[in-house]
């Protein structure tokens, strides 16, 4: 069946650095858009990233991270990355990986979702 397992997240201070990992299975990973989605406490679900199934692996992020945060996939490994640079307190959240067809935003039109982990930026 298919799955999406996160790692990475922890306790960081502000100005920090961490690197989630995705590791994916279970369906044809090279095909499919990847994206790392977040939901702070009390907020809903907000896109983060994306990486396309296109040779060129085109990028796509949000405003709040763009120029902070780098997205890259290994379709070698199957899995996607999240690079997360001079951390916020702000980017406190669960980090989901998220897969599908589209070329979206709209978080509620992929397809496949991980369990998440959780990035604390606190000092």
């Amino acid at each position: 069946q298919v799955q999406l397992v996160e790692s990475g997240g922890g306790l960081v201070q502000p100005g920090g650095s961490l690197r989630l990992s995705c590791a994916a299975s279970g369906f044809t990973f090279s095909t499919y858009w990847m994206y790392w989605v977040r939901q702070a406490p009390g907020k809903g679900r907000e896109f983060v990233a994306a990486i396309s199934n296109w040779s060129d692996g085109a990028t796509d992020y949000a405003d709040s991270v763009k120029g902070r945060f780098t997205i890259s996939r290994d379709n070698t490994k199957n899995t996607v990355y999240l690079q997360m640079n001079s951390l916020k307190s702000g980017d406190t959240a669960v980090y989901y990986c998220a897969a599908g067809w589209l070329g979206t935003r709209d978080v509620n039109r992929y397809s496949y979702w991980g369990q998440g982990t959780q990035v604390t930026v606190s000092s």
